[in-house]
């Protein structure tokens, strides 16, 4: 009786105690504390977010999306999304829309170029996918006015277009780059010096070594806005110093890279490359060392389920589209330094992860995984409502200081099986 007495005490005085620490001046630890602030969302779909654009079912709406910077003058980032299914001249032809932004993250106005509009004078081929990767590119033709590159990778009209735009966001003129293939592409900022900004162009069904291995270009343009074939480097299993590592049906190249600058102060810049078939469909992410010289890679290091640092469990079940796994790797950008740690870190995906997943990678100097956040409907506090199978993150793109208050806005594309969605998330870096 004595025993059952004191155990009732002690659970009183557990109890109590508990309660009085909830209440008190003491902070309580959540179980896992983001590295940023997050300060919203907004979401970009037809008729939503001011968006209206006459969208279709399977249009894919922001397949691909990039920031452009201020093409109408009116001192607000704007952004390129591509929708490589639109049926505007013929089936799946594709097509860009050039979204002027007002600085809440919502669509001031917006104009289609297709073969039907904005002044785009090109004949597409049926299946064309013109937009299936779009980037912006700065002021290629000096006019004042920041231009774009969009990739329409199907022959046999396989073509890189850059197109110089006006203020209204239709078409100046454009120059055709025949022969480059594209499902994804990514501006990487100026990496020869050249006052240029350069560009991946992701092929992901290559099968340079094997099948479906896949590969990236990186390409480097003329002052005419011209590919210049002879100083294109191909990174492949074959190809580009990659050496051993990727297997069959890997999916290398992903659909978009990120260029993450020189993690380790060797004078290498590390570009992050994607490949979101690897490991039974988890996927993976690569991230290589680039001589300062030939673009060769010089290193590399593998992010995935249990390597590397990235200590999360990843999905591997058949998915809706035909696919299995999770397909980390899928999309990425690289917004800079996130935790304030002096490295920057990397936001990727992994976008069949259930309802689809975001990550914030935060980096170490050796090119491995610190720690992470996940972003999805309960966690990354964004307070998101996706809809099951809707491929959260499939696309990512950095959309810089929107709102022009320090913070970063970050492109999620999703709405797989309906016209397409771009959620515009707000971050507060540390």
């Amino acid at each position: 009786m004595k025993i059952l007495t004191v155990l009732l005490v002690a659970l009183t005085f557990i109890s109590c105690s508990n309660n009085e620490n909830s209440n008190d001046s003491e902070e309580v630890i959540p179980e896992n504390i983001l590295q940023y602030q997050p300060e919203g969302s907004v979401t970009i779909t037809e008729g939503s977010g001011g968006l209206v654009a006459s969208l279709e079912s399977g249009d894919r709406f922001g397949r691909d999306h990039d920031k452009i910077g201020d093409v109408d003058g009116d001192g607000v980032i704007d952004f390129v999304v591509g929708a490589r299914s639109d049926d505007d001249g013929e089936t799946d032809a594709g097509a860009v829309y050039i979204l002027f932004m007002n600085n809440d993250g919502t669509v001031k106005a917006n104009q289609k170029i297709s073969m039907l509009s904005g002044g785009f004078s090109e004949v597409l081929n049926e299946g064309n996918f013109f937009g299936y990767g779009v980037a912006g590119i700065g002021d290629y033709d000096a006019d004042g006015i920041p231009d774009i590159a969009v990739a329409a990778p199907v022959a046999p009209n396989n073509a890189l277009y850059i197109i110089h735009l006006k203020t209204d966001g239709t078409v100046k003129d454009f120059v055709k780059n025949e022969n480059i293939n594209a499902n994804g592409l990514s501006a990487i900022g100026d990496l020869n010096n050249d006052g240029r900004i350069d560009l991946v162009a992701c092929a992901p069904s290559s099968s340079d070594g094997g099948s479906n291995r896949g590969a990236i270009d990186i390409l480097f343009l003329n002052a005419n806005s011209q590919v210049i074939y002879a100083n294109k480097v191909t990174i492949s299993s074959t190809q580009g110093g990659f050496g051993e590592g990727l297997e069959d049906n890997d999916q290398f190249g992903g659909r978009e890279v990120a260029m993450l600058g020189d993690l380790d102060n060797d004078g290498n810049k590390e570009l992050a490359v994607g490949a979101f078939m690897s490991d039974g469909g988890k996927g993976a992410i690569w991230i290589l060392s680039l001589d300062s010289t030939t673009y060769n890679v010089v290193s590399k290091t593998k992010i995935t389920e249990g390597l590397n640092g990235f200590t999360d469990e990843l999905v591997t079940d058949i998915n809706p589209n035909g696919t299995f796994g999770a397909n980390l790797g899928h999309a990425m950008c690289a917004p800079g330094d996130i935790d304030g740690d002096g490295i920057a870190d990397l936001v990727t995906g992994a976008n069949q992860q259930y309802e689809g997943w975001g990550y914030v990678l935060y980096l170490n100097a050796d090119k491995t995984v610190k720690s992470f956040d996940r972003i999805n409907n309960t966690e990354g506090g964004f307070n998101l409502s996706l809809e099951a199978e809707g491929r959260f993150s499939r696309s990512i793109s950095y959309g810089g200081d929107l709102k022009g208050d320090g913070s970063m806005a970050i492109n999620f594309g999703g709405g797989a099986g309906t016209t397409g969605t771009i959620y515009t998330l707000f971050f507060r870096p540390q």
